[in-house]
């Protein structure tokens, strides 16, 4: 497997926690932080930084390809993962 296709798989795992944990952040699921759309964002971007950090050090950093390299292969899909299984979870919660 390509280094860039198990960037990507490690930041699509991490954006399918990430849109749960932000689903629940926004919903009110944790009674204690209500409904907190600033804190569901944050904690989204807080997994992004890590799921980069581990992608550095499993794969390591010139293999990568730096922050060009992590930008393709990591920020994009992990972006548009995040979103589409936040706006999912949302979705199925109004119903």
């Amino acid at each position: 497997m390509d280094v860039d296709a198990k960037v990507t798989a490690v930041h699509a795992v991490a954006a399918i926690i990430a849109g749960y944990a932000s689903y629940a952040l926004s919903s009110g699921l944790i009674g204690a932080l209500g409904k907190n759309e600033v804190l569901a964002v944050l904690i989204g971007l807080i997994i992004l930084y890590i799921s980069g950090n581990i992608s550095e050090r499993l794969f390591g950093k010139e293999e990568v390809g730096g922050f060009k390299g992590w930008l393709w292969s990591g920020i994009v899909p992990f972006f548009f993962l995040w979103m589409l299984v936040w706006v999912v979870f949302y979705n199925f919660s109004i119903m």
